[in-house]
């Protein structure tokens, strides 16, 4: 085999596993982590909104994004479509959605302000995802 020959059954053989490997992504609106990680930020950017005595820790929010996206990219998606999933108003209305019943699963109650503090502070002690974007003042 010629060096140009060997250099076009490499080229073609990266072309296949690169198409197979795109075909084979799961569809971002069901990629599982990618998703809890957004819900967490939602979560905890609600905490945060409503609870008078917790703020955001808004460079570990900011670092947690940037890390979510080089996930993203490294599991195969381009910029582009993470960057059209996440501004998707569909798929912003889905994670809040997602957020909310996460948020009352935990005690939280619309319009009690205190009960999203008491979410807050238990994700804060567990370390959780929530809790590390999060500061008790």
């Amino acid at each position: 085999m010629t060096m140009t020959r060997k250099t076009f059954v490499a080229a073609m053989a990266v072309t296949i596993v690169t198409t197979a490997n795109a075909s084979a992504l799961t569809p971002l609106p069901k990629e599982t982590h990618i998703n809890q990680s957004l819900m967490s930020g939602v979560a905890a950017d609600t905490i945060r909104k409503v609870c008078p005595s917790i703020s955001a820790r808004m460079l570990v929010a900011y670092k947690k994004l940037n890390g979510l996206k080089s996930y993203a990219v490294n599991k195969g998606y381009n910029e582009a479509e993470v960057r059209a999933f996440l501004k998707n108003p569909t798929e912003k209305a889905r994670v809040k959605a997602m957020a909310a019943d996460y948020l009352k699963s935990q005690g939280a109650v619309v319009g009690d302000a205190e009960s999203y503090c008491t979410v807050g502070r238990e994700e804060i002690a567990k370390n959780s995802l929530i809790g590390q974007m999060l500061r008790a003042r």
